[in-house]
């Protein structure tokens, strides 16, 4: 069973997504939270009875604290839990924050309830949800963040982690930036489907990043997300 906890300011949104996961099998929602603090206290109150919340369906703006911060909260004092995002997308502005601070990919709040699943059961597996769109969204967000750095903020460190990949997992660090899914990539650099796999858990490894919502910034911050032809990679 995959344990959901979710966390909306708006009772009636709550509910709703209650009723839809309820009806799920596989998937067991244990609690409601009404702003970021109260997610924190609700998740640390599940652990410390010895559940865990698999995945915490988090909205972005809410009172007292908003969605990113009870994120970066969550994530840190406990990584084994992941949250995936809920927002209106035409609104909210906030993917690259909120996926800097840790939550494993975003969803429309309307999203159909099987791309709902879909989402759940993909992050509790270990991978991310990470649509093109919202990968506009981060690619707008990174290029707005690059006027916005100091010198001595990310772009540096992930100079220095992709120097040390390969030209192919370069290559590959790049297409995941874009957005590319592993059939789409696979299709790209006429590889197997199992090989790209391999070459995305190597990644994950090497750049020491949880999941492909980590590579897709990391592949932005070092610049490397940008280049669509094998030529611009060094060797």
């Amino acid at each position: 069973m995959t344990n959901v906890l979710i966390v909306d300011d708006q009772e009636a949104t709550r509910l709703g997504l209650s009723l839809q996961l309820k009806r799920q099998p596989g998937i067991t929602v244990i609690g409601t939270a009404v702003d970021g603090l109260d997610a924190i206290h609700q998740v640390g109150g599940v652990i410390a009875k010895g559940q865990v919340p698999d995945v915490v369906l988090m909205d972005v703006r809410m009172p007292r604290l908003n969605g990113i911060e009870a994120t970066r909260w969550v994530t840190r004092k406990w990584p084994l839990v992941r949250v995936l995002m809920l927002t209106t997308f035409d609104q909210d502005d906030y993917a690259f924050g909120s996926l800097r601070a840790g939550a494993s990919g975003f969803l429309l709040k309307d999203a159909p309830a099987s791309e709902l699943v879909a989402g759940i059961n993909a992050i509790a597996a270990g991978d991310a949800v990470l649509s093109p769109r919202i990968t506009g969204e981060v690619i707008r967000r990174a290029d707005l963040a690059d006027t916005e750095r100091q010198p001595d903020d990310e772009p540096g460190r992930a100079h220095a982690i992709v120097q040390r990949l390969t030209k192919r997992e370069r290559e590959i660090l790049a297409a995941v930036g874009r957005g590319m899914t592993n059939q789409e990539i696979a299709h790209a650099f006429v590889l197997s489907l199992a090989t790209v796999k391999t070459y995305v858990a190597r990644l994950r490894a090497k750049c020491d990043q949880r999941d492909r919502v980590g590579l897709v910034i990391l592949a932005y911050e070092a610049g490397v997300a940008k280049a669509k032809h094998p030529g611009e990679f060094g060797t």
